[in-house]
């Protein structure tokens, strides 16, 4: 609004000192609107044309009406600058774009201590998404670190359309609370009934309410620190090794999971017959079946099928390359 009334001011008086000299003095469009011009500027350049006293009196209204509308503008300018208004605008507008170009990303709901872990490991990846978050200074803390944030209910319809949720890829309910992560995993559900949805409980009874309004996975964030501190207890090497293999410092080594397209040259056949270790020099892990059933540690002559996803072990390279015979997607296991 600011910025419209500053522009409709200076637009005004040029329009009112250039038409007052038009009808005054019988000067042409452009003598008029340059005599307005070197008025409202003081420059101190000389009149266009000499002036009538008529023309002179108007001279005067338009310099002081001028100068006037001039310095209002100024402090209102500035006033606009202290307040952060054009700077506030301008991120809107710069969000405003970003939404618009996502696609196929993920809608990370909350910026809490696991919504941060999430974002940092998906702008690790390269995985597009966008943080939804009531909390303005977790909003700001996503925003510094070029993330792109919404400040919003994630339970709401309304936002998780603005966050395009028609072509995303994924939600993640990582608020605070099992009531607000419920509510925002069934209104994902209702919106996009095919998006995959990971949902964050903190009880039992939440996991259950979770997987009733939509999550196809529900993490309990306790449960899986005790596992892990078990196992750690247990098995330190193995754990050691998942660890090494998983994580996103270590980008020589990797899991992913690897779609296999129904036009891949890979469908239809056996592990041993693809040869995937001696053409790509990675280890398959597992076999996920279009069903959801999982095949760990698959035999030689265990088919792959159209719509399976390989669970793989390998370097990077190795897995772009068996990622594009299998003409799917590669996701991080």
């Amino acid at each position: 609004m600011g910025w419209r009334l500053l522009a409709l001011l200076i637009l005004a008086v040029t329009v009112v000192g250039t038409l007052g000299y038009v009808v005054i003095e019988g000067w042409s469009f452009w003598d008029a609107f340059y005599m307005t011009a070197i008025t409202i500027t003081t420059v101190g350049y000389r009149e266009v044309h000499p002036l009538s006293r008529a023309g002179e009196a108007w001279t005067v209204f338009v310099l002081v009406i001028g100068v006037g509308t001039f310095f209002f503008s100024f402090t209102l300018f500035m006033t606009l600058l202290s307040e952060g208004k054009w700077t506030e605008r301008r991120e809107r507008r710069r969000l405003a774009r970003m939404l618009d170009e996502l696609s196929d990303h993920f809608i990370v709901c909350g910026y809490g201590r696991m919504g941060e872990i999430i974002a940092r490991e998906f702008s690790r990846h390269g995985v597009p998404f966008v943080v939804v978050e009531r909390s303005p200074e977790r909003l700001h803390a996503a925003m510094e670190l070029g993330y792109a944030a919404v400040e919003a209910d994630a339970s709401s319809e309304d936002v998780l359309r603005r966050v395009r949720i028609d072509r995303a890829r994924g939600l993640v309910a990582a608020v605070s609370t099992d009531a607000e992560n419920v509510y925002a995993v069934l209104s994902a559900r209702l919106l996009k009934p095919d998006l995959f949805i990971v949902g964050r409980a903190e009880t039992d009874d939440a996991r259950v309410k979770l997987k009733r309004a939509g999550a196809d996975r529900v993490i309990s964030p306790y449960h899986i620190g005790g596992v892990q501190l078990a196992q750690t207890a247990l098995r330190p090497a193995v754990v050691d090794f998942v660890t090494l293999a998983t994580s996103s410092e270590n980008m020589d080594l990797n899991f992913e999971q690897i779609h296999i397209d129904d036009r891949s040259s890979l469908a239809g056949t056996t592990l041993v017959d693809a040869g995937l270790r001696q053409r790509f020099g990675v280890v398959v892990v597992g076999i996920r079946r279009v069903t959801g059933q999982m095949e760990f540690n698959p035999e030689p002559d265990t088919a792959i099928r159209a719509g399976d996803d390989l669970v793989v072990l390998g370097r990077a390279a190795s897995l772009k390359e068996l990622e594009s015979a299998a003409g799917g997607t590669a996701r991080r296991a």
